[in-house]
């Protein structure tokens, strides 16, 4: 029994080799086999290049050596911490810092409710599609002389939501100091700006205008109309005293797309263009007039058609949500490098560098937006010019011009005025974001 049971045995395992031995096939039968290997090595050589931003690199005597994974990974993480590159050379750029200095870092997917929960935000993952790491190697041909000048761990892409920081207030957090690469896309929002004053001690310039109006009768409107035997006269002012309250308004704009480059950077330069909405005004105006009269007026009206030139000073501890879905790498170097398929070139030190442009989201501040001094300077050149190339109508010369109270300027357009509006640090309703973390923890 035991040897029936033994050959038994012996003959399974023969029919099991044959079965799954290697067989030889000929140029035509492996043609038609299909396959993909999991992981591959690559080769580039480096030629002389420049970059996105005009920077000429010479790397005809480098070589990239790129270990790649050819798969789809999944990941969800949180690191509280995040410092490289502290001390060292760069130190000369910025002392006493680090190339990345990082707090909170959270990194998932997206969820599908734009009014997502934490719970929600931790249940999902960032999709990593083909990661790979990439050594650059001087004199790659010369065993000699060869020389590891950095590495990058990388991706084809990455699509997820990152954040950095625990809330977006006015207090910066997050980004301390970045070193890297983005590009941001073009983004718009609308702010609301705050009432306030408007006197010649804000803006140290006179209000100068015409009014009009006539010696027998009067006529209605904010232009006057001349009668019978009763023509409207100018009468020119200048005024150094005068308090017009401004009404709140909406002003929409919109920031270009803006590179973000540079080694231990805290803060970015962000540029637009924008419209300001109706401001109304009113208040009161007293003026010398014919050298010996007053013209004391409450006015009232309204300004339109202001355009804005805007420049937002922005720290990065401000910017907390990166709407991935572009390659992204993170490298160290000890000179700089113009990675294969980078935008451009990697500085010496470390380097987070994001290839397409990312998602800021709705770039409206979440508070009002101070109309500043300097601000309104800008404006009374053009409200003299309307109101002396328009002289407003005040009625009769004696009882409206000089007796009365009230004059209505009615509407200033001041559509060829363009302002430069300077702003800086807005908390941004865009980089509002929840958590990574179950239970609602700012983080874990």
């Amino acid at each position: 029994m035991n040897k029936s049971l033994i050959s038994i045995l012996i003959t399974a395992t023969l029919g099991l080799s044959q079965s799954y031995a290697m067989t030889a096939l000929n140029d035509e039968e492996l043609s038609e086999v299909e396959g993909q290997s999991l992981m591959n090595l690559e080769f580039q050589q480096g030629t002389n290049t420049t970059d996105a931003q005009g920077k000429t690199y010479n790397q005809s005597n480098i070589g990239f050596y790129k270990l790649a994974l050819s798969a789809e990974l999944e990941l969800n993480a949180n690191i509280k911490k995040l410092q490289l590159g502290c001390g060292g050379d760069n130190n000369s750029i910025r002392a006493n810092s680090c190339d990345i200095d990082i707090d909170h870092i959270s990194l998932s997917g997206l969820p599908d409710d734009a009014n997502y929960t934490s719970d929600q935000r931790a249940a999902t993952s960032a999709l990593i599609t083909n990661p790979f790491i990439q050594f650059a190697i001087k004199n790659p041909t010369s065993a000699a002389t060869r020389e590891v000048l950095g590495f990058r761990v990388s991706a084809e892409k990455i699509k997820g939501l990152m954040t950095l920081g625990t809330e977006n207030t006015s207090t910066p957090n997050g980004i301390n100091t970045f070193s890297g690469y983005m590009k941001t896309k073009t983004a718009s929002g609308t702010a609301v700006t705050e009432a306030r004053s408007m006197t010649f001690a804000d803006t140290g310039l006179t209000m100068n205008g015409i009014v009009q109006g006539r010696l027998l009768g009067s006529s209605s409107g904010t232009t006057c109309v001349s009668g019978f035997l009763d023509p409207c006269y100018d009468i020119s002012y200048t005024s150094d005293t005068y308090n017009l309250n401004l009404s709140s308004t909406t002003a929409p704009f919109t920031i270009n797309s803006t590179v973000v480059s540079g080694t231990r950077m805290k803060d970015v330069t962000l540029k637009g263009t924008g419209t300001v909405g109706q401001i109304d005004f009113s208040g009161q105006l007293t003026a010398k007039v014919l050298g010996f009269l007053n013209l004391d007026k409450q006015v009232s009206g309204n300004i339109t058609g202001l355009k804005t030139d805007i420049t937002v000073n922005q720290s990065l501890g401000l910017i907390h949500a990166l709407y991935l879905n572009n390659p992204a790498s993170l490298s160290l170097q000890s000179q700089d490098i113009l990675w294969t398929g980078a935008a451009v070139g990697a500085n010496k030190g470390w380097w987070l560098a994001m290839e397409d442009e990312v998602e800021l989201g709705s770039l409206s501040p979440t508070t009002k937006v101070a109309i500043t001094n300097e601000v309104l300077k800008q404006t009374i050149a053009g409200i003299n010019k309307d109101l002396t190339d328009n002289p407003r109508n005040c009625g009769n010369l004696l009882t409206g011009c000089v007796g009365g109270s009230a004059l209505v300027v009615g509407n200033v357009p001041m559509n060829t005025t363009t302002l430069d509006f300077p702003l800086t640090n807005l908390s941004l309703q865009g980089q509002n974001f929840r958590s990574n973390c179950y239970g609602g923890l700012k983080f874990c």
